[in-house]
């Protein structure tokens, strides 16, 4: 599928998702076939004013594309204006109109945009005038409880310009509870031209295929579904290329993995970072086996890269399938 003049390899995306998707872990979900992978996202007045953490954040690597960077904010000509600035170092820039998290919602950003479509609208149209890369959005069904917005919001977004949008079927009011509406994403597909992708409980890749079926979105952006699971990704590519159901991973497969997740980040992050960091990421890994809360008890206070891969390790006495 395209967006833009942007081609994917296939219609499954990696949401943005603060404190998971960095550089390695997305190095990962490339290996995995991924069609494309997006930066946490961004404060856009944080790289206006040289934040020291924004290059970090920023930061891609040898053949990572296509990738996108999500930025957030409320003001028009800064969102325009570093859009620009960066966009070169990308394939395409996101803008964030979905975040429900209080202290961006509490500074007009993320999805309390979707209160005030008008200066939305302001925002994607000077991006899309400032900018060569195309300029996408993702938001929700809507803002309050029992808010249904997203069709207008979907056709303001077409009509300043972007090249597609990302439909969370939740309202910002349920923040990740109960169950994605995936009617309010077909009724986005059919009410829009532009691409569209559906976001919103997406475990397996059934789950996908489902979606895609029943709302007839081109594309999914897994979110959740991938934390610790980067196998989603595979194998929800294969599914819907092939209809082949790769099997699960071993405990082996999750022992690997987490080794090569903690090398990669070593290369880019350091032991201390790595180490802490890494504590989230293994908890995921390793949710549902036998004693895992112990293990991320003592994950949990380990001080060294080897004391790490010891406690990984002894999964594989405990669960020798």
């Amino acid at each position: 599928m395209r967006i833009g003049n942007v081609e994917l390899s296939s219609p499954v995306a990696m949401a943005p998702m603060a404190g998971v998707t960095d550089l390695p872990y997305r190095t990962i979900l490339r290996e995995m076939g991924v069609g494309l992978t997006t930066t946490e996202m961004i404060s856009a007045k944080a790289i206006l004013y040289h934040n020291k953490n924004t290059e970090e954040l920023m930061r891609t690597g040898n053949g990572e594309h296509p990738v996108a960077v999500q930025l957030f904010g409320s003001e028009p000509d800064i969102m325009a204006e570093i859009a620009a600035q960066i966009e070169e170092r990308f394939d395409l820039i996101d803008v964030n109109m979905g975040c429900p998290v209080a202290k961006i919602v509490n500074n007009h950003e993320g999805s309390d945009l979707m209160n005030h479509p008008e200066l939305a609208y302001d925002i994607l149209h000077a991006m899309v005038e400032r900018c060569h890369k195309p300029i996408t959005v993702k938001f929700r069904k809507g803002f309050q409880k029992n808010d249904d917005t997203a069709v207008e919001f979907a056709k303001m977004a077409e009509q300043a310009g972007v090249s597609a949008v990302t439909v969370h079927g939740r309202t910002r009011a349920q923040l990740y509870s109960g169950k994605a509406d995936w009617d309010v994403i077909r009724r986005v597909k059919e009410a829009v031209r532009i691409p569209v992708f559906g976001n919103g409980d997406i475990f397996t890749p059934e789950d996908a295929k489902r979606m895609m079926e029943e709302t007839g979105c081109d594309g999914v952006a897994i979110a959740r579904g991938a934390q610790g699971n980067p196998w989603l990704i595979q194998r929800t590519v294969q599914y819907l290329k092939t209809g082949e159901l790769l099997p699960e991973p071993t405990v082996q497969d999750v022992i690997a993995m987490i080794h090569h997740h903690v090398e990669l980040m070593l290369q880019y992050k350091g032991e201390f970072t790595t180490i802490r960091e890494m504590r989230k990421h293994i908890a995921w890994y390793t949710e549902g086996y036998p004693d895992s809360a112990k293990l991320r008890g003592k994950i949990n206070t380990a001080n060294s890269i080897d004391e790490l891969y010891c406690l990984v390790d002894a999964l594989k006495q405990e669960n020798p399938r």
